[in-house]
């Protein structure tokens, strides 16, 4: 059996002039997160929880400098962004949609709930709206099994979800 990887060469990140991680959002890691961990590795995670809470998601050039400030590689920060579901490599909807699929919410009926928001919005997993409004996006888990099937909307649980359940809680968004 052979490796087949992607052709990665020709990547070019995406920058602006200025960086993302300043020296005072450097220095206000140094001392509120960074002194909590016992490696620079470790503060991996919540570093960027919070760049991704600054910007909105975590363009490439953040993940670089992100990389550089804790001193670890590239390819490091961008395994771990990609492994977790709640980091958004690009920008996302104004409201997050996130219909769980884990085994309970399967079982329950998520996977015709999920085609139902893909035909209303007319996007699939991933995708968002054409006005920047919504992002749809399936997880894994939610870790509310007895809520199934469930969704995250604009971070707000929704549970033992029906399909009138899920539309009115969209369509009740603000515009």
């Amino acid at each position: 059996m052979a490796w087949i990887v992607k052709d990665s060469a020709g990547t070019e990140v995406d920058r602006r002039p200025e960086a993302y991680l300043t020296d005072a959002l450097k220095k206000r890691f140094e001392t509120d997160i960074l002194v909590r961990y016992p490696t620079r590795r470790a503060a991996l995670l919540p570093i960027c929880h919070e760049m991704q809470h600054e910007i909105g998601y975590l363009p490439g050039q953040v993940l670089e400098e992100i990389a550089e400030f804790l001193g670890l590689s590239s390819a490091e920060v961008i395994d771990t962004v990609t492994f977790y579901e709640e980091f958004h490599l690009k920008p996302k909807g104004k409201y997050l949609i996130q219909i769980c699929r884990s085994i309970a919410c399967h079982l329950c009926g998520y996977k015709e709930l999920s085609e139902k928001v893909q035909k209303k919005l007319d996007i699939l997993p991933g995708e968002t709206t054409e006005d920047g409004k919504y992002t749809l996006q399936e997880l894994e888990c939610l870790g509310a099994c007895d809520f199934a099937p469930m969704a995250l909307i604009d971070e707000k649980l929704h549970g033992h979800l029906d399909w009138e359940k899920l539309e009115k809680a969209i369509d009740e968004l603000p515009d």
